[in-house]
């Protein structure tokens, strides 16, 4: 159970990260991140050493190892946020649930992988932990089973790509409904932060996930005064019939780069996208396995 340390040069005031286990690839893709930013890096081979090692040092970061399964990596998240409350920790694994996903939700997981997983996504997700301020995790949960939870998200994108990942682990749509749901309640999150709360990370969304037997919804508020889809002139969804790319007109005039599909799009990957009166509360609905009509 011998820790190697391996300190390097200055610019990150002494902030450290441990890396878990034992994946030689994964490992020098990390430690080239973390060491080219200036941070200093320790490994544990296994759990218990980690445990010993975060109960004697406050490490800014923990990354697991994917050879430990998801139950025993969550009791190493609890135990090592027992003892140090700010510290991030980063769950890989290859033997999960979506059960398990939903307990890390709730101690507070930095982020949660299970495989297949790809280097490349892992080493995105410790860049925005690197980069994160500390003073709060950013989702909170209110109430969570496998069928209905129910969250508080701080209005920032880097708070957006961490949910959207806690999606992908805890969702058990087959591939297809899970990329269409992820792809439409990705849109729907970023459009009321930005527009309900001009990205601003003092500000909450409330976001409300169900699982019925034949059907998922994703409900999104935002704090914001509401909106109507008329008024999203930039946006291709509000472009009139005879005229399909208005919105570029309005995107060119007001500095904005290409794009503007993201609603339009979203309609179509689901088959219902319900506004509120004031336009601040969308619910999106996903109809699964429905029986075929006589």
């Amino acid at each position: 159970m011998d820790l190697t340390a391996n300190s390097t040069s200055s610019g990150s005031k002494d902030r450290s990260a441990l890396i878990v286990g034992s994946d030689k690839h994964l490992e020098e893709a990390l430690s080239s991140l973390l060491t080219l930013r200036g941070w200093s890096i320790r490994r544990a081979p296994d759990n218990q050493a980690a445990l010993s090692a975060a109960r004697a040092q406050t490490f800014d970061l923990v990354v697991t190892g994917e050879k430990t399964s998801g139950v025993e990596d969550v009791e190493l998240l609890r135990q090592v946020r027992a003892a140090h409350p700010h510290t991030r920790v980063i769950v890989l694994t290859d033997d999960s649930t979506s059960a398990d996903a939903l307990a890390s939700m709730r101690a507070h997981a930095f982020s949660y992988f299970s495989q297949p997983f790809t280097v490349e996504a892992v080493a995105d997700m410790v860049g925005i932990a690197m980069d994160q301020p500390c003073w709060d995790d950013g989702i909170e949960v209110l109430s969570a089973t496998p069928e209905l939870i129910s969250l508080l998200v701080r209005c920032d994108p880097p708070t957006a790509t961490r949910l959207l990942q806690f999606f992908h682990e805890i969702s058990t749509l087959p591939e297809q409904e899970k990329e269409a749901v992820a792809f439409a309640f990705r849109e729907m999150l970023l459009n009321a932060m930005q527009h309900g709360a001009r990205f601003d990370p003092r500000q909450y969304v409330e976001v409300f996930y169900v699982r019925g037997r034949h059907m998922v919804a994703c409900r999104v508020k935002d704090p914001g005064e509401g909106f109507t889809l008329d008024e999203l002139h930039h946006a291709a969804v509000s472009n009139p019939g005879d005229n399909p790319i208005r919105h570029v007109i309005y995107r060119e005039a007001a500095g904005l780069p290409p794009g503007g599909y993201g609603i339009l799009l979203a309609r179509h990957m689901v088959d219902e996208l319900i506004y509120g009166e004031r336009g601040n509360d969308v619910l999106l609905v996903k109809y699964l396995d429905l029986p075929k009509a006589a």
